[in-house]
């Protein structure tokens, strides 16, 4: 079963994402904020990441880049979950490593 770290500090939006997820077959584990993100949560084992951009304690674009500046976790998939529909958000997006970008719910 692919598992996908969930990190996003909307409780509504991470609650009905997580269950969508899961009920496509997906192992999913959450996190509410970059810090319990990066720190809590073994990264070697994700298969993808969804990643919301603005975290509390430290944003997602910081985490996605220390994510895809550690040798065992670059290889993973981000995608960055985002309102912002500039296009300049979108690039700082890419910029930190992410694969994707997708609106937030």
């Amino acid at each position: 079963m692919p598992k996908i770290l969930l990190v996003e500090d909307n409780e509504m939006n991470r609650d009905m994402l997580s269950r969508r997820l899961q009920r496509k077959g997906y192992s999913v584990v959450t996190a509410h904020d970059g810090e319990q993100g990066l720190f809590e949560w073994p990264f070697r084992d994700a298969d993808l990441i969804l990643m919301d951009i603005s975290l509390p304690l430290m944003g997602g674009l910081e985490v996605a880049r220390l994510l895809k500046s550690d040798e065992a976790t670059r290889q993973i998939p981000i995608i960055a979950l985002t309102a912002h529909a500039l296009v300049t958000d979108r690039d700082k997006a890419f910029e930190a490593g992410a694969t994707t970008t997708t609106p937030s719910p």
